[in-house]
């Protein structure tokens, strides 16, 4: 062959991937593989520095974005109400609490709020068995179009720990019934953090992870037989759960087995599935052997624990490092070293951590101690985490970098219909628009992920090492200032959580050019 001729083909090749990768930008075709979120909770004693940590991925197919938005404290008068999106009213509060909202337009369970308390509010999708909505509407245990949506925003609006939030929580799904199949609302503060499994209609239970462990939870629920419902300083229930099981012939005490919320509400696995294969699911199994520090021999265990003890103190890199990851060093790790191409687009038995439909990989890093504005930081990176860069967001932020979110007024932003029937037109590419800009990055990325995946990480490494290394100093200069003027203190981090997230955005907008140069050369 010519070799001039061989690199013109090359070039229309590449040609062809790049078109296919400014469409996926554009239109944000679906990946052939689904994503499905993913949470690692850390206890205060399990982690390096005292701090409850809180990972999650949050994934959802489709053209998306994310906003985020600064919420402030908002006013009420006597007799308001709160709207439910199927019509439910309840009555809204003297005054609401602020928060952090990241806002993911159009998809009904894509939020995650953080409040001014330090209480953070998100959620994983858990499919049960129970019946249909309809079903559940006409024998009573969905009430007024029951609750969905809002139950998120209600808890970050309302709770001032993450206890109280479970309690609010669950006084809304007692009230209403829950409108999905099932859902696992994770709630966390600087002292302790809960998961709350949730079965459509009024039936939840609600486990706290333990100080000294880490819970890591997929798309399934997990909370089994180790969660007594008498032990109330750890376990919370809906009432009548046990009861409901039974009367549905889920449960059989006659087998002389504990109530297991998991075993009894869930569906059976998908013949032919890991699960169904191992008993096991794939990324809580491979996540509990990261934390653990060793393999989990596969086929040892009927099922896996609530929550592992880990084999070494948990950092913030420590979490990133599980919601970057795609099964390395398995077998199921199909693209053989990334020769094969993006774990993105390789198809394996076992689902990653690490997804192509992921917007937004967070960590919480929630500490006492001292003032909240302070203590309480979540470390961001937009979509996929494995091609993005942490940056940290201080709790006591009154502002947002206008790049991160499309312009509105806030009581417009927070209206229910816009937010289910958002503007098409913002939905279009922006070059300029943080979530565009990353969620680009990422598709150059997956084209060559192997060569990519280098030049990228050795920039964000870098960057995130930076900043790792300057938060103690950081944050004795802002206590300083804080016992002066509480106000200085807050601007101080707000400024320094801005540059960094306005320096990584220029970052990855020159990374962009520069793999577009080198996959783009003749």
């Amino acid at each position: 062959m010519n070799p001039r001729n061989g690199d013109k083909i090359m070039y229309l090749k590449k040609s062809v991937v790049f078109f296919l990768v400014f469409l996926g930008t554009l239109f944000f075709i679906p990946s052939l593989l689904s994503g499905n979120c993913f949470t690692v909770l850390v206890g205060k004693k399990a982690s390096a520095d005292g701090a409850v940590l809180f990972g999650h991925n949050e994934q959802n197919g489709g053209r998306r974005i994310i906003n985020y938005r600064y919420i402030p404290r908002m006013k009420y008068k006597p007799g308001d109400k709160v709207v439910l999106k199927n019509g439910g009213t309840l009555p809204q509060v003297e005054e609401t609490y602020a928060m952090l909202w990241l806002q993911n337009p159009g998809v009904q369970f894509g939020d995650s709020y953080f409040n001014e308390w330090g209480v953070v509010v998100s959620s994983d999708a858990c499919p049960t068995r129970e019946d249909p909505y309809q079903v559940l509407v006409e024998r009573g245990d969905i009430t007024d179009g029951g609750i969905g949506y809002m139950l998120r925003r209600l808890v970050a609006q309302r709770a001032k720990s993450a206890r109280e939030g479970v309690k609010i929580a669950g006084e809304l799904l007692n009230k209403f019934g829950y409108t999905s199949s099932g859902r696992s609302l994770i709630i966390a503060d600087p002292n302790e953090a809960w998961v709350l499994a949730v079965a459509r209609g009024k039936h939840w239970i609600a486990q706290r992870c333990p100080d000294d462990e880490v819970v890591l939870l997929p798309n399934i629920h997990i909370i089994g037989a180790e969660a007594d419902i008498r032990d109330t300083e750890n376990v919370m229930a809906s009432p009548g759960l046990i009861e409901y099981a039974l009367e549905r012939g889920w449960y059989d005490p006659s087998e002389a087995e504990p109530f297991n919320f998991k075993k009894h509400f869930c569906p059976s696995p998908r013949k032919g599935s890991f699960m169904d294969k191992y008993g096991v699911d794939p990324r809580q199994w491979y996540a509990q052997c990261m934390v653990k520090g060793e393999q989990i021999p596969l086929g040892s265990v009927k099922e896996l624990p609530f929550s592992v003890k880990p084999g070494k103190k948990m950092t913030v890199k420590d979490v990133a490092e599980i919601l970057r990851s795609h099964l390395e060093g398995t077998e199921f790790d199909t693209t053989d070293g990334y020769e094969k191409g993006s774990p993105h687009k390789i198809r394996s038995e076992a689902a990653h951590i690490c997804g192509p439909t992921t917007q937004e990989g967070a960590v919480y890093q929630l500490r006492s101690g001292m003032p909240l504005e302070i203590g309480c930081v979540v470390w961001r990176s937009l979509a996929a985490p494995c091609t993005s860069v942490l940056t940290p967001w201080y709790l006591g932020m009154d502002e947002m970098p206008d790049c991160y979110f499309k312009p509105g007024d806030i009581a417009d932003e927070l209206d229910l219909k816009r937010h289910f029937d958002y503007p098409p037109e913002r939905f279009e590419f922006d070059s300029d628009f943080a979530f565009d800009v990353f969620n680009e990055l990422e598709n150059l990325v997956d084209t060559d992920y192997k060569k990519a995946i280098k030049i990228v990480r050795s920039e964000w490494n870098m960057f995130e090492d930076q900043q790792f290394a300057v938060q103690s100093a950081l944050e004795e200069t802002a206590l300083s200032l804080y016992k002066k003027d509480k106000k200085l203190a807050v601007d101080f981090l707000t400024d320094y959580s801005l540059s960094r997230a306005n320096r990584a955005l220029s970052k990855a907008k020159k990374l962009v050019k520069r793999l577009k140069t080198l996959f783009w050369r003749f």
